[in-house]
Formats: C-alpha cells, sequence, structure tokens
C-alpha cells in the first residue's frame, strides 16, 4: 500500500497518524495476546509467588491469613486476569518498543537508533518500579493484618487481593516509566525541556499525590521513599530534554549559516 508523502518537516499528516496508531495498537495486541498464553501457562508458580506477602505478614503476626474463593467462577476469573497481568510484564519490551515508534514516527534514521536506548532504559525502570511496589505490599499486609486478635483467622478474598496486587505493580511500573516518555515527547518536538523545567512543581505535587494514593499505608516514610525516585527521574528527563533542545538548536543554526 503506498504510504501518504510526508510534509518536509517531517510531520506525518493526520491520516497517515491515525493508520500508525492503528498499526501500533495491533502490534501490541499481538505481543499481549502472546504473553497471555505464557501467563495462563505460569499461572501456578505466578499465584505462588503472589501469595508470599500474605504468608510473610501470617508468619510475622502469628495469625493465619489465606486466600479465599468466593464464587464456583471466580478461580477461572483470576487465572484469565493473572494471564493478562503477566502478558504486560513478559512483554513489555515489545509494547514500550511500539509507544516509542509512535511517539516518535518523524525522526530521522540516526535518531531511530535511539529507539533501542528508550527500550533499554525503560525495561528496567518498569521492572524496578515493580520491584519497588513488590517491596511495599508486605509491609502493607504486615501493618494491616497485625490489627487482627490473637490467634485469629483472615479469610482475604482472593479477587480483590490478588487485583490490588496487580494493580500496584503496574501502576508503579508505570509511573516509573512516565519520564521516559517525557523524554520521547521532547525527541519528537511535542514537549521543550523548557516546558518540562518550568512544570517541576506540578511534577513533585503529582509524585507526592502518586505515592500517597497508591500505597497502602498511612506513615510518611514509605510516601517519601515511593515519590523521591519518580522526581528525581522527572529531572534526569528534564536533563536529556535540555540536553537534546540544545543539540537541535545547534543544529538549526548550522544550517543557516
Amino acid at each position: 500500500m503506498a504510504r501518504t508523502r510526508r510534509p518536509s518537516d517531517g510531520r506525518m499528516p493526520l491520516l497517515e497518524h491515525l493508520l500508525e496508531l492503528r498499526k501500533r495498537f495491533v502490534l501490541i495486541g499481538a505481543g499481549l495476546l502472546l504473553g497471555a498464553i505464557a501467563g495462563w501457562i505460569l499461572y501456578e508458580p505466578l499465584l505462588v509467588a503472589l501469595q508470599q506477602p500474605l504468608e510473610r505478614a501470617s508468619e510475622l503476626t502469628g495469625n493465619d491469613v489465606t486466600l479465599n474463593f468466593t464464587g464456583p467462577a471466580s478461580a477461572l476469573d483470576l487465572k484469565v486476569k493473572a494471564a493478562l497481568f503477566l502478558a504486560v510484564f513478559v512483554s513489555c519490551p515489545w509494547w514500550l518498543y511500539q509507544v516509542w515508534a509512535f511517539i516518535t514516527p518523524g525522526l530521522n534514521k540516526r535518531e531511530k537508533y535511539y529507539a533501542y536506548g528508550f527500550v533499554g532504559a525503560s525495561v528496567p525502570l518498569f521492572l524496578g518500579g515493580a520491584y519497588m511496589a513488590w517491596v511495599v505490599i508486605p509491609h502493607a499486609v504486615q501493618i494491616l493484618t497485625g490489627f487482627l486478635p490473637d490467634n485469629a483467622t483472615n479469610f482475604t478474598d482472593a479477587q480483590m487481593y490478588l487485583s490490588l496486587v496487580m494493580r500496584l505493580l503496574l501502576a508503579f511500573g508505570l509511573a516509573f516509566v512516565s519520564p521516559v516518555l517525557l523524554v520521547g515527547l521532547n525527541f519528537a518536538g511535542l514537549m521543550s525541556a523548557k516546558a518540562l523545567l518550568a512544570g517541576w512543581r506540578w511534577a513533585i505535587l503529582v509524585a507526592f499525590t502518586f505515592a500517597a494514593v497508591m500505597t497502602p499505608t498511612p506513615d510518611a516514610l514509605t510516601m517519601i521513599l515511593v515519590a523521591l525516585p519518580i522526581c528525581l527521574l522527572y529531572f534526569a528527563a528534564a536533563g536529556v530534554a535540555v540536553l537534546h533542545d540544545k543539540r537541535v538548536e545547534r543544529r538549526l543554526a548550522a544550517a543557516e549559516i
């Protein structure tokens, strides 16, 4: 199929942009489907891993904390959710690359190599954010189950608990990737380094609000420990954007000579 010719400034026409969006969604969906198949196969070890915070809390408090399936279809529903959850992690290099490829379609051949750097930075950040959530969850479960009376048994709803754990892991992973997405917007010419630096107060407010909402414990220390890395990543993204904008300015100045 013949592609619409792009304007001289490298920008994509609206129709081509929409076709590109559809293409990336299809590719992301295909990757998630393959990841979901792997998640379906690996459901049992995943379930064991997600139950570890409950087992640790049970050991520390001396109370029985167990998962409870409330309906005949709840186990199947949970298996489907767990498969989709694992699909996001298994296919994260693939869909992160597709996001970058959609944000920066107008880059020249040399700049497109930055896609590999984007994926190389995004994958460990995504997994690092998920790991931070994994560290916070046992602490939260321990605090919440610590209010149980002695020798009590807590029947935790499996759907509610595992959905909460999976949402936290994904939310923290995406929060850690967001500064890299800002770099992608800067490379695409959609956001300047000046705008990033001007919005630092809002970035800090959003980071601490996110930490306050997403951390299940009420202590301020956990909130600060979660928000600080997000703030540092934001300023690192702004620094990369400053260097990129200066390079673009030098290139444009050289072209005018």
